[in-house]
């Protein structure tokens, strides 16, 4: 067992590896990004991986529903998302384990950036986008049906703080221009629909043993 310290104290908690290393991933592939060109050009986050959903449902370049997830445009959009991921990550890691948590991480990822895509086709726009906000709110719409299901509160986390994160950002999404409200809601529905599944296992589970 390893000691974990944050500004929510010292607890004797397993290390969040999974969380540390997604935030070093995404940090990672920034600085390397901003080393060989600009992450606020969409010309150039586009031939890096962004999501454009001619290129994916026309061309077939399924893969930029993932790459997308891991790029950021500019400074202050990874640095909120990887402050958000390193503040909440480790709850939900410490609740599914690191497997589980990693899946639900990706598969919200993915998925919300599909529907973006799908919808922005439907709505005849053709926008580039990037970055982990649809993981990220996977893992807040988890963590809600988890503080739920747990009567209103899970280690230091509420209900009514995270729907209320989920209100602001929601909100701050309809109001400013340049932010995928798509993938942050799709994001949150994929999370609480998978943690309900994967966090029933783990309680049916930790019952029989």
């Amino acid at each position: 067992m390893y000691s974990n310290y944050s500004a929510r104290g010292r607890t004797n908690r397993p290390l969040p590896v999974c969380t540390i290393a997604l935030v070093i991933i995404n940090i990672a592939v920034f600085v390397y990004l901003e080393v060989i060109g600009d992450t606020s050009s969409g010309s150039f986050m586009l031939r890096h991986g962004a999501n454009f959903w001619p290129l994916v449902f026309e061309q077939g370049e399924y893969y930029r529903l993932l790459t997308c997830t891991f790029i950021h445009f500019g400074i202050s959009h990874i640095f909120n998302n990887m402050l958000v991921l390193g503040y909440i990550g480790d709850n939900l890691e410490r609740a599914l384990g690191h497997v589980r948590f990693v899946i639900l991480y990706l598969v919200s990822g993915v998925g919300s950036s599909y529907v973006s895509a799908w919808i922005s086709r439907m709505n005849g726009e053709a926008s580039i986008s990037g970055g982990a906000s649809g993981a990220i709110f996977g893992v807040v719409g988890a963590l809600l049906i988890i503080v739920i299901m747990n009567r209103g509160r899970y280690e230091d986390l509420s209900s009514t703080r995270l729907m209320l994160f989920i209100a602001l950002s929601i909100y701050h999404g309809v109001t400013s221009a340049g932010i995928d409200n798509t993938a942050h809601v799709a994001g949150a529905v994929i999370g609480a629909v998978l943690g309900t599944l994967l966090y029933s296992a783990v309680r049916k589970k930790r019952r029989r043993a």
